[in-house]
């Protein structure tokens, strides 16, 4: 495998991300071009120092790893509209940012717009597995992509499995934005609220949650397939062959059995750091680690073969 070459990462209030692409690329062969958000500017200017550090004591060109050192916003535009000297954009930040890019790039990007995703509670479920883990997908923490932004659950299970988990939504004081049948179920939850259509397609990032009741797994499918971003989904069951089935038709990055949404991560996954996330088929999908970063080249040696 080669590296893809050179690498521009934008993204957004997070300095981790400048060592955590600094590294990656350093490893995988690529060259860096790092343009932080303004927040954290001078931790960004602090770490670049470091990484320059590292660099010459590695013997490694010191180009290898450059940082934006300005905040002017016109610096993204011109970075991502360089095909001839930036071979790929990463972006790492908010909705607003992502849909800029996506709009205004030239350059090809590996990324993500939004993380609507989904936890499927089956009739065949264990509820001593799906308590935790549609608490977990939820609470564990609101502002991020792997979070659970929907729950469906199947009707013969649901007056059981959904008062259960308002007592541990309750604490977390998380509204619960429900369907009809969800709601009747839900009577009496302090933060119960009924669901509109936006809410089925929606990122919260907040202790907001979407409920719906189906009638089993081939609506939560059907309703996964028309709202999901396809970053990742769970389905929560015993049932062998349903779990195949949900693993086998919903298309998205990540799909899980039995598990939270929330290790939909690279480094959950044995990646080390990720330097990001991508809902797309091509190049890279799900979590992008080291060998997302390359390519393939084939190599040919001959004596003199020609082709007949």
């Amino acid at each position: 495998r080669v590296p893809l070459g050179v690498i521009g990462i934008i993204y957004e209030a997070r300095p981790n991300v400048t060592v955590d692409a600094a590294g990656l690329c350093i490893k995988s062969g690529n060259a860096a071009i790092l343009r932080g958000g303004s927040e954290a500017i001078h931790c960004n200017r602090a770490l670049a120092k470091l990484v320059t550090e590292g660099l010459t004591k590695a013997g490694l060109p010191l180009d290898a790893v450059q940082v934006v050192d300005t905040v002017d916003r016109a610096a993204v535009g011109t970075l991502i509209t360089m095909p001839q000297y930036v071979d790929v954009i990463v972006p790492r930040g908010g909705k607003g940012l992502i849909a800029r890019l996506i709009e205004e790039a030239t350059v090809p990007m590996i990324k993500h717009l939004d993380g609507i995703c989904h936890v499927y509670i089956d009739d065949k479920a264990d509820l001593a597995k799906a308590l935790p883990i549609a608490f977990n997908a939820k609470c564990h923490r609101y502002g991020t992509c792997n979070t659970m932004e929907t729950l469906l659950v199947a009707r013969s299970i649901a007056p059981a499995v959904l008062p259960q988990l308002a007592e541990l939504y309750k604490t977390k004081e998380v509204e619960l934005r429900a369907d009809d049948e969800a709601r009747a179920i839900l009577a009496g939850y302090p933060h119960l609220a009924a669901a509109l259509e936006e809410d089925w397609s929606t990122e919260y990032l907040a202790p907001i949650l979407a409920v719906k009741v189906v009638a089993g797994i081939e609506e939560a499918m059907d309703h996964i397939d028309r709202y999901s971003s396809k970053h990742t989904e769970a389905i929560v069951t015993e049932d062998y062959s349903a779990a195949l089935r949900f693993l086998r038709e919903v298309d998205s990055a990540s799909v899980m059995v039995n598990a939270s949404t929330r290790f939909a991560d690279g480094f959950e996954y044995g990646l080390g750091a990720e330097i990001g996330i991508s809902n797309d088929k091509l190049h890279a999908r799900g979590p992008v680690g080291l060998e997302g970063l390359t390519s393939l080249k084939y190599v040919v040696f001959g004596h003199g073969e020609v082709r007949s």
